[in-house]
């Protein structure tokens, strides 16, 4: 014998009985969210205006890193064949997207909150005015590990204990997750864009120019260290040939009196001044080479450091963003009128599963 299978669809008739059915009931409970949306949009209306306003500083600037050889080409080909690396095409590392992630490193982070700032006629560091902003030493008085710590304008980093470690990383992680975005603006061109927000108008300023000079300088460091490094070698070497030719000369000067007069059978006396001689023209012949190569290396130093161009500062007054009255009353309300109609229902549901 054959079993029934039950039909388990849903007719549209059934559908629509349903959907009066649960209308029925929510609109028998309007008391009820009518009185939950009024809380709600009260809530929402408190915190609006308990809710401070949020301060964006944008800054924007724009890259020029010329990479092309050009026509020091045959230059750079003859300062290789004499074995000296001028640092050509050094320092590529900090391009497109790698350049934006640099801003929000954790190292470009915690030394722009070392940076110093004058706020109130008192030079403070950015970390002490976060933490005044933010008002933790409220919290941290009645806890001695906490009560004497302190963030010195450009204090050194080795000196921080465990707990101005872990200070920092919060400080850190606020800033970089909610109040730090970089982006460039196109692939095609090189302007990038930073913004920093916060509740406080100043910190956002000052914030934003400190990381945007702190950045810059590792940048431009970064990017011409080989070409520095080995202009500073060739300089040396110049400077101690030079000396080495002043000493040849010097020497030749030296023998050149203790001969005179010699008597012309006696060559052999001045072997020390010929010898002083091949000195002076062999460190002639390199000085000369080291002061081109020198010369050169300037000119690659020039080459190989970036410009940064800032197009925008941020100008105070800067733009704020506010939670409104109205948006605190409509979402609110919605919020709390949605949260208890969706109670309402899992109610019933549950009433009805127990039947």
């Amino acid at each position: 014998m054959e079993q029934q299978i039950p039909n388990d669809e849903i007719s549209l008739k059934e559908l629509i009985e349903k959907a009066k059915e649960w209308y029925a009931y929510l609109l028998s409970q309007w008391k009820i969210i009518v009185l939950a949306g009024i809380i709600g949009a009260s809530i929402g209306l408190a915190y609006s205006f308990s809710k401070k306003p949020v301060y964006t500083a944008t800054l924007s600037f724009a890259l020029e890193d010329e990479k092309s050889g050009g026509g020091l080409g045959g230059a750079f080909g003859l300062a290789s064949s004499f074995g000296i690396d001028l640092g050509g095409g050094g320092g590529s590392i900090f391009t497109g997207s790698n350049l934006t992630e640099l801003f929000k490193s954790r190292t470009m982070v915690e030394k722009t909150l070392l940076t110093p700032v004058t706020v109130n006629g008192k030079v403070i560091s950015l970390a002490e005015m976060y933490i005044q902003n933010n008002k933790w030493r409220d919290n941290w008085d009645d806890n001695p590990k906490f009560k004497n710590i302190q963030f010195l304008p450009d204090s050194k980093r080795k000196y921080f204990t465990r707990i101005h470690d872990s200070i920092l990383g919060v400080i850190y992680q606020n800033l970089s997750n909610n109040a730090l975005s970089v982006a460039q603006k196109d692939k095609k061109i090189a302007i990038i864009s930073m913004d920093v927000s916060s509740t406080n108008e100043l910190f956002s300023l000052y914030f934003c120019e400190a990381l945007a000079r702190q950045v810059g300088k590792f940048y431009v460091d970064t990017k011409s260290k080989k070409a520095r490094m080995n202009m500073e070698i060739l300089d040396r070497q110049t400077d101690s040939i030079r000396a080495e030719l002043n000493s040849a000369i010097t020497g030749v000067a030296i023998a050149n009196d203790n001969t005179f007069n010699l008597n012309p059978a006696l060559n052999v006396r001045r072997a020390p001044s010929a010898r002083r001689q091949v000195d002076v023209q062999a460190n002639t012949a390199i000085l000369t080479e080291l002061v081109k190569q020198s010369e050169l290396a300037k000119v690659t130093l020039r080459k190989e450091t970036p410009l940064i161009q800032v197009i925008d500062r941020p100008i105070l007054p800067l733009p704020k963003e506010r939670f409104g009255k109205a948006k605190g009353l409509v979402i609110g309300g919605f919020s709390a009128g949605f949260l208890i109609v969706l109670w309402l229902i899992v109610r019933r549901l549950l009433r009805e599963l127990q039947v």
